[in-house]
């Protein structure tokens, strides 16, 4: 897309996602992720008032006279995108496309967490690490992700989850609030990777999909291309068989993307280009596991 264009889409995001990140989504990022990053400070006797479940039960023990913990707050969180741009982002048929879908809850993210003063950076995958965005802060961060998702051209057009998951796990060595935007469409098992990353990370897996990815349509013979190989083949959308199949391959595949997300004990939510993402982000927040 030309440079006006694309700053047209940018600023559009930009006024949307800011406005949701303000208005509904700051007390529920603080509340979800905010929790988590609770250092221990000092132990203390114990003060009217204080939770029992505070208490040091062996410096209480020691002293004969209760003690409690005290916690602080860590200011800041460290937030990850993993953002899918391979071949099949680029698929829109019901709603906006998937690149464009994938940017606003990007945005949505990015400007919940500067909210907070966290520092946020960006992985993009595709059967490879195509780009490396750094951690930092600030408006002008955030409106350099949103162009670069919207925009960015990626050398290869597959997709490899587990590949980027490794990569992640590898660089960052300080635990920190993970995002892992994709359409999950993936013939690699990452299972193992996704294992490892969560036992180190606080990961949440956000699926992007188009309902056309999920079922054919009864519009006869049409030719279809694969976006990440490029492969072309003839379907006969009016077989019933066809279409059961398809519709097979799409259920078999939701379910061991959710088996993977369940045993990994990883939240997640999926949501269609042709849907509010708002609502799901919303659970997405509030029902942590």
């Amino acid at each position: 897309m030309d440079a006006n264009e694309l700053l047209k889409k940018v600023r559009k995001i930009e006024i949307k996602t800011r406005g949701l990140s303000q208005n509904i989504f700051a007390g529920e990022y603080h509340s979800a992720f905010k929790g988590r990053g609770m250092t221990f400070s000092e132990v203390r006797e114990y003060q009217y008032g204080d939770d029992i479940r505070d208490i040091d039960w062996n410096v209480t023990a020691r002293h004969n006279h209760p003690y409690v913990k005290v916690y602080e707050e860590e200011r800041e969180l460290t937030v990850m995108l993993l953002v899918d741009v391979s071949g099949s982002r680029l698929f829109g048929a019901a709603g906006e496309p998937k690149r464009e879908m994938i940017a606003e809850i990007a945005a949505t993210l990015a400007f919940s967490a500067i909210q907070n003063n966290d520092k946020i950076g960006v992985i993009f995958f595709s059967d490879k690490i195509e780009k490396f965005i750094p951690l930092k802060k600030g408006r002008k961060h955030i409106l350099f992700i949103i162009r670069e998702v919207l925009d960015f051209t990626p050398e290869s057009s597959g997709t490899d989850i587990g590949s980027a998951l490794r990569y992640f796990s590898d660089a960052l060595k300080k635990r920190c609030t993970t995002f892992l935007i994709s359409d999950f469409i993936d013939s690699h098992d990452y299972y193992k990777a996704l294992s490892i990353a969560s036992n180190k990370h606080d990961v949440y897996g956000i699926q992007v999909y188009d309902k056309r990815d999920s079922q054919l349509v009864n519009i006869g013979l049409i030719r279809l291309r694969d976006l990440e190989t490029g492969e072309l083949r003839w379907v006969d959308t009016s077989s019933k068989r066809v279409r059961d199949t398809f519709s097979k391959w799409w259920y078999t595949r939701q379910l061991q993307m959710n088996e993977n997300f369940k045993r990994c004990r990883v939240n997640s939510c999926s949501v269609a280009t042709d849907e509010d993402y708002v609502s799901a982000l919303m659970g997405l927040f509030k029902n942590r596991i």
